[in-house]
């Protein structure tokens, strides 16, 4: 499952009701002591309730209510359920999906008490025809008698078939959006949630605030995730062995009772054992790694740069695995605070660059957190939520075209002294692919500018969606650095945008690739030698209309039909990450013969 939303209520600075839309990457952004950290923690709150645990302190002083309220809203929810032996239902025919198709989980926090308690609640579109709410509470008796008092023609046993049948013999259910329990009643709710709680994505937490002890998160965090990623990827076999445990202890139950029964049947007529499974948190619970440096210095006893730089390498692993091998099954959620602190700038890229190459893997989300307007900028503009504080002081976040110029003027924006250039692009992939080609020239010609490790020149990422409103408001005019935009072809409106750069003053300039984007400047060979596929590159679309991307995602499905084919965005992330790398200066000019990609290069070098 993927989360789509959080919102949180009642909840430390967050009075009112405050929702915020999640993507695969999503920085929180705004000054100290804001609201941002108060997002990640309840999201901890929610899914562990462990590196930060939920305290009667954390309900809103201000609301005169004790009931804290975090809302989760997933996609993709599970296929298919198992409530008991032969009884598999879907969350659509128990009419616990929302409108939109999404799974919406809420936990309330009741802090009236030191240790506060907890419910959990569906938010569903749910049938309210007299008669047939609240289906999902009922015993199996009672849903017989229901479905014999209407004489319906269903097989009385099975709880998922009974309450099927009930709803299909009503003329209009009156679907409304409903609040369910899921943990009070004892029947199939409290066996839905038990189901659910096993798809929920895992989440870790890397909090800003550091000690030096042994259990320093620092420390531990990384590998806990890492052993919970593990365990995720051998589900199945736990899940078999659950089973065995299972099955053995209901026979040693039999066996008890048919003793008792011998000896006298009249003490009990049935023994039935209720068979609970170890939760996931406790699994992981029963694995410690612990890690040493040079000369068997415990890890927690260096300083805290090195430290942090466990979290660059463990981020930049992660990324790499996922890339390797798929990863698990499971999705994984990693948010983190503040990652730049303690952190050298070339390691701060690093760290920019695994989230992104993270980010853009099925199965994974990052969640950061930042003050920094610097950090920031390095990151896609979409994934930017403005945290701040309305007229009366109350946390709002905000998303959208506008929130870099609101993040610019709230925190202010300085350019490194050394930076003569800011290089702007649509996205994520077009940085990549413009280091590995720059990188491939400079090899041959060391007058070309390698632009991965030149600091004179500055990505910027526009964000192809709201690129014509950067151009239009020129936010980085307060930089006071010359800008070169480079766009691809494939959207005839960007001319407008290339058109006003380049009627500026400031010895700015922007053009259009002359190819329809930058993955039609790969060479065959190079995607050959990353995947193992080959296809005809060509200059702009094929014949059939299809874009490289497209291309490439149905080689790879040809050569391994397994799932579905990658989506486009997903193709180029995987082409970015793992062929441009492998362009060579000759292959470039096979499939560039007019030079006009080092024609960009040399134009940015004559600026520097």
């Amino acid at each position: 499952m993927r989360l789509e939303s959080v919102a949180i209520k009642n909840f430390r600075c967050y009075r009112e009701e405050v929702m915020v839309r999640i993507d695969d990457l999503t920085t929180f952004v705004g000054k100290n002591d804001i609201g941002k950290s108060s997002v990640l923690e309840a999201l901890e709150i929610f899914f562990n309730n462990e590196v930060v645990k939920i305290e009667a302190g954390d309900a809103n002083v201000y609301s005169g209510d004790s009931k804290i309220s975090i809302t989760c809203e997933f996609a993709d929810p599970p296929d298919s359920l198992t409530l008991d032996a032969g009884a598999e239902t879907t969350l659509a025919g128990e009419h616990l999906l929302t409108a939109a198709g999404t799974l919406k989980i809420q936990k309330v926090y009741d802090c009236k008490s030191k240790v506060p308690s907890v419910e959990v609640f569906v938010v569903a579109q749910h049938p309210t025809a007299e008669g047939v709410t609240g289906l999902l509470d009922l015993k199996e008796k009672e849903l017989q008698a229901l479905v014999k008092a209407k004489g319906l023609a269903v097989q009385l046993k099975g709880n998922p078939g009974m309450r099927k049948a009930l709803w299909d013999a009503e003329a209009d259910l009156k679907l409304a959006e409903v609040t369910l329990a899921l943990t009070k009643p004892k029947e199939d709710s409290k066996r839905i949630w038990e189901q659910l709680e096993c798809h929920l994505p895992m989440f870790a937490l890397f909090q800003s605030d550091r000690n030096s002890r042994d259990s320093d998160g620092e420390v531990q965090t990384p590998m806990k995730a890492a052993v919970a990623a593990a365990i995720a990827e051998v589900q199945d076999e736990i899940d078999l062995i659950q089973k065995m445990v299972k099955e053995k202890a209901e026979e040693i139950a039999r066996n008890t009772h048919e003793a008792l029964m011998a000896i006298d049947p009249n003490l009990a007529k049935e023994l039935i054992p209720q068979f609970t499974p170890p939760t996931t948190a406790k699994w992981t619970g029963l694995f410690s790694v612990n890690m040493e440096t040079d000369d068997g210095i415990p890890l927690n006893k260096r300083g805290s740069g090195v430290r942090r730089l466990v979290l660059v390498s463990f981020f930049k692993a992660a990324a790499e695995r996922r890339l390797a091998t798929g990863g698990s099954t499971r999705n994984i959620i990693y948010a983190i605070e503040e990652p730049e602190t303690a952190q050298h700038p070339n390691n701060q890229k690093i760290l920019i660059e695994s989230f992104k190459a993270l980010a853009g893997e099925n199965g994974y989300q990052v969640l950061l957190t930042t003050h920094s307007p610097g950090f920031a900028a390095e990151l896609p503009t979409d994934s930017i939520r403005f945290v701040t504080r309305d007229a009366t002081g109350n946390p709002t976040i905000e998303a959208g075209v506008d929130v870099f110029a609101q993040v610019a003027q709230a925190l202010g924006v300085v350019a490194d002294s050394k930076i003569k250039v800011l290089l702007c692009v649509e996205g994520p992939t077009d940085v990549t692919a413009l280091k590995c080609l720059s990188r491939a020239l400079h090899l041959g010609d060391a007058t070309i500018p390698d632009l991965g490790t030149d600091g004179r020149v500055a990505f910027i990422v526009l964000g192809g969606s709201t690129l014509q409103h950067w151009v239009t408001e020129h936010y980085l005019k307060a930089l006071g650095r010359p800008e070169v935009h480079i766009y691809d072809s494939d959207v005839a409106t960007y001319g407008a945008s290339v058109a006003t750069v380049n009627r500026r003053s400031d010895g700015s300039w922007a053009l259009q690739t002359s190819k329809y984007e930058i993955e039609n400047y790969l060479h065959a060979d190079a995607i050959q030698e990353a995947f193992g596929v080959t296809f005809v590159v060509p200059d702009q679309r094929d014949a059939a209309g299809k874009a490289v991307p497209a291309l490439f995602s149905a080689a790879l499905f040809a050569a391994n039909p397994i799932g579905n084919p990658i989506s486009d965005s997903t193709a180029k992330k995987r082409l970015a990450n793992q062929a441009f790398p492998r362009m060579t200066a000759a292959r470039l000019q096979q499939r560039d013969p007019a030079g006009e990609v080092e024609g960009w290069l040399r134009k940015i070098e004559a600026m520097l």
